[in-house]
């Protein structure tokens, strides 16, 4: 399996008559869309050398249900269950960004108050999610809502 800049290297010297080809040749590489999130999480995941399961116990999602989301035998439409997975995984703010755009939801956007608040968050990492809900409350934001509603 390739990563993202050996594939970059070789697209940057692919004629558009090879296309098929380098399809072909990379198709392990490369994500499709059914298994996009799941491929991304769990390079992000075995990357940073974390088990999944500390994952879903620091984020507060129930384990079965994590894994499902991991898998993609669910879905779900709250983005915060998202953010909760990208925060306690250790994502970067552009990982996280990444993240929210294969699982076709909307990145977090600076000219939004609560998602800039996030937005720092992600960048300097305050602490648990317990310690990130308590700076949205302090400011009167939303907090990380939980999957209690695992919709």
């Amino acid at each position: 399996m390739k990563d993202t800049s050996e594939l970059e290297k070789v697209l940057n010297q692919t004629h558009i008559g090879d296309a098929d080809k380098f399809l072909s040749e990379n198709e392990d590489s490369l994500y499709n869309d059914e298994h996009a999130f799941r491929d991304y999480m769990r390079l992000k995941v075995k990357e940073k050398g974390l088990r999944q399961q500390d994952i879903f116990l620091y984020a507060d999602i129930p384990e079965r249900y994590g894994y499902k989301l991991l898998s993609g035998e669910k879905r779900t439409r709250q983005r915060d269950v998202i953010l909760r997975l990208c925060y306690c995984s250790d994502f970067t703010l552009e990982e996280t960004q990444k993240a929210l755009r294969i699982y076709e939801m909307p990145e977090l956007y600076a000219k939004i108050p609560r998602d800039a608040a996030l937005m720092i968050i992600f960048n300097t990492r305050p602490g648990s999610i317990i310690e990130v809900n308590q700076f949205l409350k302090e400011r009167k934001m939303e907090p990380l809502r939980t999957s209690g509603l695992q919709d």
